[in-house]
């Protein structure tokens, strides 16, 4: 299989799983969940009345595929990632004014921090590397298209950093962006998910002794549990947004359905809590282990921005050669 294959499922995995989460993103009482939706779920059901994403429909991103969208936007429009381009565009995309959808900690953080500073400073003195002190999705969500963008470049990880403290200026979750980098990594290498995830887990705790090695005993959980099944698991692990509990919970869907796209998804709206940034994490890296072809056409031509996507992850693949 072609790179440029693998770097194309991988971008749209990422927004495929973020999409199909929609309706059900955050409910953790799975008989809640049966009762709204007692034809079972699927993919892309609609947000009830009340939900968090109430008046979105089918196809379109939750808040993480909204600013997924903005990253990769922005890489694609200055063929390079600019920490003030990026976050200049984020606070124009989900300013209380103008944006409709919910508002999750990192960016109401990151909005607040660049309110106060604009208070008494110019916007173009603001480096957007005061994010929210934020442990959650948010990064995870939208990450496979820098990866994309840098993956051959040996500064890579220190662009990681940076683009995680636009949002969440917070040790633990640039460690876990950092493990999740290496890790798509290791899979558009071609690399098998078990020997990837061996290798990351050395890389990472001698990058950071303290946080990586936090990611690490993270991951080894994930791989002791896979007799078990992936609700079971994911409400073992919390189904909760925080890294620590949402990380592994993902790393053992990946595990149970490495050769399955469809399957890993369905699971992981099945389990409920938050799964859609589980979804956008699980998406991109089974995206760019499967490539292209393992993600259902159907469900990349229902994206509402489908085409939007596709002319930007084109440029930004371009701009890898």
């Amino acid at each position: 299989m072609h790179t440029t294959d693998r770097l194309r499922g991988a971008i749209w995995g990422q927004f495929v799983g973020d999409a199909t989460a929609l309706g059900t993103h955050w409910i953790y009482d799975l008989a809640e969940m049966a009762k709204e939706y007692p034809e079972g779920v699927n993919g892309f059901e609609s947000p009830h009345e009340g939900h968090y994403h109430f008046g979105k429909k089918p196809g379109d991103q939750t808040h993480y595929g909204d600013g997924a969208l903005v990253l990769l936007e922005s890489l694609a429009k200055e063929g390079k990632f600019d920490a003030r381009a990026f976050g200049a565009s984020f606070v124009r995309t989900f300013h209380p004014g103008s944006y409709k959808g919910y508002l999750d900690k990192a960016t109401k953080g990151t909005l607040e921090h660049y309110q106060a500073f604009t208070q008494s400073r110019s916007p173009e003195e603001f480096d957007f590397q005061e994010g929210a002190d934020d442990d959650h999705m948010a990064g995870a969500s939208r990450l496979t298209a820098l990866v994309a963008r840098y993956w051959k470049e040996p500064n890579l990880l220190s662009i990681v950093e940076q683009a995680t403290r636009v949002c969440q200026n917070n040790r633990q979750t640039i460690a876990f962006m950092k493990f999740n980098a290496l890790f798509l990594i290791e899979l558009l290498r071609g690399h098998n998910v078990s020997e990837a995830l061996q290798r990351v887990e050395d890389l990472i705790v001698a990058i950071d002794p303290v946080y990586g090695a936090e990611a690490r005993r993270k991951s080894r959980q994930a791989q002791a549990h896979l007799a078990e099944d992936v609700v079971k698991v994911t409400i073992k692990f919390g189904q909760q947004c925080p890294l620590p509990k949402s990380f592994p919970s993902t790393i053992h869907t990946l595990l149970k359905h490495s050769e399955n796209f469809k399957g890993a998804i369905v699971a992981t709206l099945r389990a409920g809590g938050d799964s859609a940034g589980r979804g956008a994490l699980v998406g991109g890296w089974l995206g760019a282990h499967l490539g292209l072809d393992a993600i259902p056409k159907a469900w990349r031509a229902k994206l509402s921005h489908a085409d939007r996507i596709g002319a930007a992850l084109e440029k930004v693949i371009a701009d890898t050669r």
